[in-house]
């Protein structure tokens, strides 16, 4: 797979000898990942396992695509990144920390992330794209592109306390991601962007999954996960391997696609709730979701009541003031107590907790709700720079 033929110095053969020493893996083995190129996407929980362990196996070029900064939040499961990152793009501690790992490794940076304009062009440069993000529109998109690049996919995600790995588009006979899951879900009804949770220590586990296989796949040894999916609950230690078949009818890679080309709008950023007004509820005097600027407006008037339905160790970080903390799942029992005439404001952390609530209180006949699109952390980025992000 590799696009040169470098050879190992005596330097790399010591530092690499538990691989030589391994009869699947040898010097020529060693060469071969030497001479392979990957890129890993994101360099949060899941591409900081991933980036250090194909460094320290001697990946010989990484890539790492990746828009964002550290954020102290990161740091409870981003190992590429340490304290005095914060605030620093995440691609130049992740570059820091591979190259302290190993100097051997040559590290390009992607600073602008994966986009539809970029996404094909820049995976036909590797030989195996990691996918390692959080959010469903980027999955979508590097499973097409891998497909139009034709590159193996090695997919990871986490949520909560289970993970899932398998290996997509390895070859033509094998599923893709859309093969699994045709569309994403509706926007706002799967938590998702740091809305859940996650324990750290999963990431580790998943991610060091990806890098194995990502190394056997170059390798071209064992059984992979092509047409698999490893599903992982790390309260019960349980595993479960589903096998998933290629699906005929896939839109992507089926036998009469509907998707035949990278279309920017088909991967549409599904963190935060559509702004889209339900039918039933778009004759009221005020409308279903502003964002946070028309919010604080709204409060600025003096007519508004802002709702926080976030639990209260959220509201122990930060908190926009005045506001009426009720979490989520209190509303039914406090009805008396909010009002049903002015604006009634309802935010949470990133937008989705209090669109529920907001479409819950309009069933109930609460025509004044208004959900504060992005939540607090919007407001922390665009009103209020000094709350605390989390």
């Amino acid at each position: 797979m590799g696009h040169s033929t470098e050879t190992l110095s005596a330097t790399e053969l010591a530092r690499y000898s538990r691989h030589v020493l391994l009869e699947e893996i040898g010097v020529s083995g060693q060469e071969t990942l030497k001479n392979a190129r990957a890129l890993v996407i994101g360099a949060g929980g899941l591409g900081s396992p991933v980036a250090m362990y194909l460094s320290a196996a001697g990946v010989g070029a990484l890539g790492i695509a990746d828009f964002d900064t550290v954020e102290l939040h990161n740091l409870q499961r981003q190992l590429l990144h340490g304290t005095d990152d914060v605030g620093a793009a995440k691609t130049q501690s992740a570059r820091e920390r591979i190259q302290s790992i190993n100097p051997h490794v040559s590290v390009t940076l992607h600073e602008s992330g994966i986009t539809p304009d970029n996404a094909v062009n820049l995976f036909s440069d590797y030989d195996i794209i990691v996918d390692g993000s959080d959010n469903f529109s980027t999955r979508y998109l590097n499973n097409d592109a891998a497909y139009f690049a034709r590159k193996p996919l090695v997919y990871g995600s986490i949520f909560k306390f289970e993970g899932q790995v398998s290996l997509f588009n390895a070859t033509d006979d094998a599923p893709c991601y859309r093969c699994l899951f045709p569309e994403p879900p509706p926007a706002g009804s799967v938590p998702n962007c740091g809305e859940a949770g996650v324990l750290g220590a999963l990431c580790g586990i998943i991610g060091s999954m990806q890098a194995l296989e990502t190394i056997k796949a170059l390798l071209g040894i064992g059984d992979s996960l092509a047409g698999s999916l490893l599903v992982l609950d790390t309260l019960s230690m349980r595993t479960r391997n589903l096998k998933i078949k290629k699906d005929p009818k896939c839109p992507i890679c089926g036998a009469n696609p509907t998707i035949t080309s990278i279309s920017s709008d088909r991967y549409q950023d599904t963190c935060d709730v559509d702004a889209e007004t339900p039918p039933a509820m778009a004759d009221t005097d005020y409308p279903i979701e502003v964002d946070v600027r028309e919010a604080k407006q709204y409060l600025d008037s003096g007519n508004a009541r802002l709702v926080d339905v976030r639990e209260p160790y959220e509201l122990d970080i930060c908190r926009v003031d005045p506001s009426t903390p009720i979490p989520m799942n209190s509303i039914p029992n406090h009805l008396d107590a909010i009002p049903k005439s002015g604006p009634l404001l309802v935010m949470c952390h990133h937008g989705s907790r209090s669109m529920h609530v907001t479409q819950y209180l309009r069933q109930n006949g609460f025509d004044n709700a208004i959900n504060v699109a992005g939540g607090i952390d919007a407001w922390s980025q665009r009103i209020d720079p000094k709350l605390q992000r989390y």
